[in-house]
């Protein structure tokens, strides 16, 4: 069967290329590619097509098909797939057709999977991910964390802005759009396994020119595990910056959260009580979280400053964000106006701090 019909999907990615006469194992990798959202092209040999088989993003061969490819031009992507767990030779036949892997199904059907889905949604660069967490109560890390993500949006990188504290009020509230279209997080509660970035970004509300993950106005208050893994790694895939929002407590959910971040910032007001329950919070994010900074908030009293409160902490300073009034109330969300104390802040960061991906 051939299948450039398949390829031509409007709107996909394109798809693996398969080459297999296999009835069966081509049930399975159909089924697979539909899973990871992808419109396969499917050949029994070597594409007669002249760049087929180079051009595909990732191709696959079942076992019947090795010696039918094994003259084909040598590249990147190849994966022999088959079913015999005990199959002495396949190997060699894997260095034949110089294959990269070899899968055994069903074992391999996850791994398969997510590398299927990575080809169909063009993955590059994982976005740069932050993670905001307060030192105490009241500390302002929300407020940080929608600030640095309007920052970021504004200087025209993609940005998504994760809510992963359910008793927080919602980060929706302080950009103004408690009531803009989209999902929340209790649509998101069920799922497993992996997600699509582009199906996950058109499913959020926009909101200063990012996308929002957030809290409706219901009882739901946990996030699973596995919820949170599948939403931060689909938001990852997608490029650009990824800020979320944390809870003091650390729970199975939020553990995964922290295992998910490229760095986190803990905000801390420069108080004595302060400082001792963000010791706390630092000793339980530090658990799983390896590259954790302070950031310290103003009013300076008492002979505290900034770099006594990250010595304190045995933390690294990430900068000092001095008391800024007009901020609640206000109908413009946190650095909005690109001016004041937390606006300088969070331009100074991003210029310090690489972002790849898309913009």
């Amino acid at each position: 069967m051939t299948s450039d019909r398949l390829a031509a999907d409007a709107g996909q990615h394109s798809g693996p290329l398969i080459v297999t006469e296999d009835v069966e194992l081509l049930d399975d990798l159909l089924r697979l590619c539909a899973a990871a959202g992808a419109r396969p092209e499917v050949h029994h040999g070597v594409p007669e097509r002249r760049g087929s088989w180079e051009a595909a993003p990732l191709v696959l061969v079942g076992d019947d098909a090795a010696a039918r490819v094994r003259g084909a031009v040598r590249r990147r992507g190849v994966c022999l797939v088959g079913r015999d767990q005990d199959d002495p030779d396949v190997w060699q036949r894997a260095v034949e057709i110089g294959a990269d892997h070899v899968l055994r199904l069903p074992d391999a059907e996850q791994w398969l999977v997510d590398r299927i889905a990575d080809v169909a949604e063009g993955v590059g660069r994982q976005a740069l991910t932050v993670g905001v967490l307060g030192g105490r109560g009241g500390a302002g890390a929300s407020t940080l964390a929608c600030a640095l993500a309007v920052t970021a949006a504004r200087s025209g990188r993609r940005t998504m802005l994760i809510d992963a504290d359910p008793l927080g009020g919602g980060v929706d509230v302080l950009l103004g759009g408690e009531t803009a279209q989209g999902l929340r997080w209790p649509a998101f509660a069920q799922s497993r396994g992996r997600l699509g970035s582009g199906a996950l970004e058109e499913s959020l509300p926009e909101l200063h020119a990012l996308r929002v993950l957030s809290w409706d106005r219901g009882d739901s208050v946990v996030v699973p595990p596995g919820a949170m893994r599948a939403v931060l790694a689909a938001a990852r895939r997608r490029g650009g910056v990824v800020v979320v929002d944390l809870p003091r407590r650390v729970d199975e959910g939020v553990a995964e959260a922290l295992a998910q971040l490229d760095l986190g910032l803990l905000v801390v007001p420069a108080e004595l009580r302060a400082v001792a329950a963000a010791g706390r919070v630092a000793a339980a994010a530090g658990m799983v979280l390896r590259d954790l900074r302070a950031v310290v908030r103003g009013p300076f009293t008492g002979g505290l400053d900034a770099v006594e409160v990250a010595r304190l902490l045995e933390l690294p300073l990430a900068g000092e964000v001095p008391e800024e009034s007009g901020l609640l109330g206000s109908d413009t969300p946190p650095a909005g106006a690109g001016r004041g104390p937390l606006a300088r802040f969070c331009t100074a960061f991003w210029s310090r701090v690489p972002v790849e991906g898309g913009s």
